[in-house]
């Protein structure tokens, strides 16, 4: 990938504090194995809002993603449905809802968020369900942009363009270059017919979305939301037990402990550190989902173990979808069930459902443990 492409994918906000905390918050726990276990059949499927999945890994929402490679949402939505897990189509993606909806048959989620001008809201809406996805996703940590220095420092704009800066580093990246000119101009895809985007404008990244924004939006506007929406209403950026709560009492089914991937609020805590926490404020009235830091099979299993229903991932699959397009993402997605299986065998775990944090050692884990075999 060209670099600023590659910055907007990996970087985050500020200094990235948050971004490296979420990985590094997985090196505070250490296993604690069984012995003497029968694992030669192991089960790491589950269920996530009724739909059962073939491992606890779902594809998050990710704005542009059809930059990495032509018609990249639809590449991975199709990847999901091979794997059978949940695609998460943005709001802001190049293809638009109705083109990642005849990619065929899978469950499939929508990201929202809720804009200044509510129609294009109550439209996003409507066309989602139209299309049959089967879960809103509603994204609430993003009331302003994060401030994102890597674009800024690349003049990263949509659709991209030759600019003195960026010309050397796309000569030398001929081969995206190519495969973009042969692809329908990378803009976002579901507001191209509307007054929100011009198909003849380059736009910046950050001085679009922060026209479009909307501070005011309170809790109070779940309630709106739910007369446009009938199915499950699932809250992205939750980060503290009292919001959590909150999202409980307003009767959301699901949670997405979330600090966008350290791309907003610099400085906030790694989501597994903010996991037990809301998993005590919800006490088992919404399913959580750990968005944050997942690089490994056994991450999964940690967060798992602390009380995640799944995991959902970003970067990652991003990359596997740039490497090898829809072939890539599945590659991912194999990677992590595999490695999980692994772990789950030399834990002496044979089902993904018996995890808990006795598995664990941390700051969360079992001070006192008793036996708990499962021979």
């Amino acid at each position: 990938m060209p670099r600023f492409l590659f910055d907007f994918v990996e970087g985050g906000a500020d200094d990235e504090v948050t971004v490296r905390a979420n990985q590094q918050a997985f090196s505070d726990y250490t296993f604690r194995a069984r012995t003497l276990v029968d694992v030669s059949a192991r089960d790491v499927s589950t269920t996530l809002l009724g739909q059962r999945l073939a491992l606890p890994v779902i594809l998050g929402p990710v704005g542009l993603a059809g930059l990495l490679a032509p018609h990249g949402e639809v590449l991975a939505a199709r990847a999901a449905a091979r794997l059978e897990t949940i695609f998460t189509l943005s709001t802001m993606s190049v293809c638009t809802i109705e083109e990642v909806a005849a990619a065929g048959p899978a469950p499939r989620w929508f990201q929202l968020y809720i804009w200044k001008d509510r129609e294009i809201t109550r439209s996003l809406v409507e066309r989602a369900r139209a299309a049959g996805y089967s879960a809103l996703c509603l994204t609430v940590d993003v009331p302003d942009m994060g401030n994102r220095e890597r674009d800024v420092r690349n003049g990263f704009v949509v659709p991209p363009r030759p600019t003195p800066g960026n010309v050397m580093d796309l000569l030398l990246h001929l081969g995206w270059v190519l495969r973009m000119t042969r692809s329908p101009r990378a803009t976002f895809g579901n507001f191209a017919d509307t007054k929100a985007l011009s198909r003849r404008d380059a736009v910046s990244v950050a001085g679009y979305t922060s026209r479009q924004f909307d501070q005011s939006v309170t809790w109070a506007d779940l309630e709106w939301l739910r007369g446009l929406w009938p199915g499950p209403l699932v809250l992205k950026g939750i980060t503290t037990a009292e919001d959590a709560r909150r999202a409980v009492e307003h009767g959301v089914e699901a949670i997405v402990v979330s600090n966008h991937g350290g791309r907003q609020l610099d400085g906030l805590p790694a989501s597994l550190d903010v996991l037990p926490e809301i998993v005590e404020a919800v006490d088992g009235k919404a399913e959580l989902i750990l968005d944050g830091g997942i690089r490994r099979g056994s991450d999964v299993v940690k967060a798992r173990a602390l009380g995640a229903r799944a995991c959902m991932i970003g970067r990652p699959f991003l990359y596997g979808l740039a490497a090898g397009g829809q072939a890539g993402v599945e590659r991912v997605l194999e990677i992590l069930r595999k490695e999980i299986s692994s772990t789950l065998a030399l834990l002496g775990c044979p089902r993904l459902e018996q995890l808990d944090a006795s598995y664990l050692r941390g700051p969360h884990s079992y001070s006192k443990v008793e036996d708990r075999s499962h021979d």
